[in-house]
């Protein structure tokens, strides 16, 4: 389509060097040339309702369709959105949001501070099972709701009027703002959601947004069309006219397009950099190579016969090559994982050395310990599966570690791969042993990635793990008001869950990404973010 486009004008320029008027018309004839830029994604996003949404997929869609009270530029700024400003009381548990003139639904409505409140109360409603409500709890009153043991009148959230939006807090959270810029934070448009339980299901008339962009078209496991929002509040300074996304799992072909010109960026939140092509990427001088608060890690199953002994846990843990696994494998600066908060988060930027990497002879002693207590004589007894979601690039992930394992501890490893959505639905019904997920942090906070393992029916936490001791730290985190000392409280709780291994992490992710030169302003910020209302085309060569 753009090359078409781009003949048209050369078509029209020609034909008007003709006329008295031709250099001024030619002129306006390349002003009008639309604004396209071409997508790639890894996987069918599993829903577009910002209640529902857990993942990078989801969100990559939701970020840029909705618009919350607050947004994040790519320096990690809190900037107004759908709210031009707030006042926050003196003792930092009220917030009062005023909400901008001209918010329009992509139907015609005006967005008021209701809508706000309905979607907060909807995620936080038990029947609506969202598995990221826990990231509403700082609000006064959401846990009980979203627990049973309290009701949606008590939870602190209230549209004073149509323009404002009064919240209050359980404890003071310095990073409030960052969350209302979170897309479980969007606002859903009542009337359309309770018309209609399937609202949220394809693309169309009956799917109401707010954001710079709508949904315009969705052909399931194909692509997906995002068209700029006439009705948005400022579409002025919207270049884009049309985002086209195709649906593409394997990662050489994403990048065979991209080399082709087919797609314009490769990277988060869409498709990445395939493993065999950085060295390409990195000889042409094009591989960007940005921080990332971000992990890859390894989730095991606590409620699972061989997984929920401790010592296995530990052995899988220590018996893993980290450096190798960056140096020879993903080859992208990352760093080997030796906690679960990456070091681009405050507080968190030293290595806390919880573990050795590659410790093969602690890992075998654990080994010996656990086998024990499964009743196994052999290490060739023991069969450990690992799941991932279809990619090329988890399955080399898992590969390597399969190796290692076999090699190093002397086991069986399987590996089993799913298609996405079925996969994440598989990890949420504890239906694996060990299990390859990435978590990029939703803000600039440890707890961020700790919040999630408070308690074993957390929506994420995915592991079946809790800890009394762990959960009364994080609680103690969450109201502590000196920062020092809410540092120290996580980092021990880091270190409990360190120790009982749930969770395995491997490596502390850096964002690669490719970009051609006719794309401009897109490149993700540390959180793995692209706002594509700051993305335009080039009218250069």
């Amino acid at each position: 389509m753009k090359k078409f486009l781009k003949k048209a004008v050369l078509l029209g320029a020609a034909l008007l060097a003709f006329s008295p008027i031709a250099e001024l018309s030619a002129a306006t004839v390349a002003a009008q040339e639309e604004q396209v830029l071409n997508l790639a994604i890894g996987s069918e996003p599993p829903t577009i309702d910002p209640a529902l949404a857990t993942d990078s997929t989801s969100g990559a869609i939701i970020k840029n369709v909705f618009e919350g009270l607050t947004a994040m530029n790519n320096e990690g700024e809190v900037l107004p959105a759908a709210a031009e400003s707030w006042e926050v009381s003196e003792d930092g548990l009220t917030y009062t949001f005023t909400l901008r003139d001209g918010n329009v639904w992509s139907n015609g409505d005006p967005v008021t501070a209701s809508d706000f409140e309905f979607a907060w109360k909807r995620v936080l409603n038990p029947e609506t099972a969202s598995q990221y409500a826990s990231i509403l709890y700082v609000i006064e009153g959401a846990e009980a709701y979203n627990a049973g043991e309290g009701e949606a009148d008590a939870v602190g959230v209230t549209a004073v009027d149509e323009k404002t939006l009064e919240v209050k807090l359980a404890n003071p959270t310095s990073y409030f703002l960052e969350l209302t810029a979170f897309y479980t934070y969007m606002p859903v448009h009542q009337a359309t959601v309770e018309a209609d339980a399937n609202w949220a299901l394809d693309a169309g008339d009956a799917y109401v947004s707010n954001g710079p962009f709508s949904l315009q078209e969705w052909a399931h496991s194909s692509h997906y069309v995002l068209v700029k929002s006439d009705s948005y509040w400022d579409a002025e300074n919207v270049a884009l006219d049309t985002v086209n996304v195709q649906i593409i799992e394997a990662e050489s072909t994403a990048n065979a397009e991209f080399q082709a010109g087919g797609i314009d960026y490769l990277g988060s939140p869409y498709s990445t950099v395939s493993l065999d092509a950085i060295d390409l990427y990195k000889a042409n001088e094009e591989l960007n190579v940005a921080p990332y608060a971000a992990i890859y890690w390894y989730k095991l199953n606590t409620t699972d016969e061989v997984t929920s002994n401790v010592n296995i846990r530990k052995a899988l843990a220590l018996a893993i090559d980290r450096q190798g696994l960056v140096d020879n494998i993903t080859k992208g600066g990352q760093l080997p994982a030796l906690g679960l908060v990456p070091p681009t988060i405050d507080g968190f930027e030293d290595d806390r050395g919880y573990f050795a990497d590659a410790d093969y002879d602690a890992a075998k002693e654990y080994l010996a310990t656990g086998l024990e207590e499964l009743g196994l004589a052999d290490a060739s007894e023991l069969t450990i599966n690992i799941s991932i979601n279809t990619s090329e690039a988890h399955s080399t992930i898992a590969q390597f570690i399969q190796e290692g394992w076999a090699q190093n501890l002397g086991i069986n490893v399987n590996i089993d791969n799913t298609e996405w959505q079925v996969y994440l639905e598989r990890l949420n019904v504890l239906d694996y042993q060990v299990a390859r997920l990435g978590w990029i942090a939703d803000y600039n906070d440890a707890s961020s990635f700790l919040d999630m393992y408070r308690t074993a029916d957390a929506g994420n936490n995915d592991t079946g793990w809790e800890n009394e001791e762990f959960k009364s730290l994080i609680d103690q985190a969450s109201a502590e008001q000196d920062p020092a000392v809410r540092t120290d409280l996580l980092l021990q709780a880091e270190a409990i869950i360190v120790d009982a291994m749930p969770v395995i992490p491997l490596y502390y992710y850096t964002n690669l990404y490719v970009v051609h030169d006719h794309v401009e302003n897109m490149s993700p910020d540390a959180l793995g973010n692209i706002n594509l209302k700051d993305v335009s085309i080039s009218s250069g060569e």
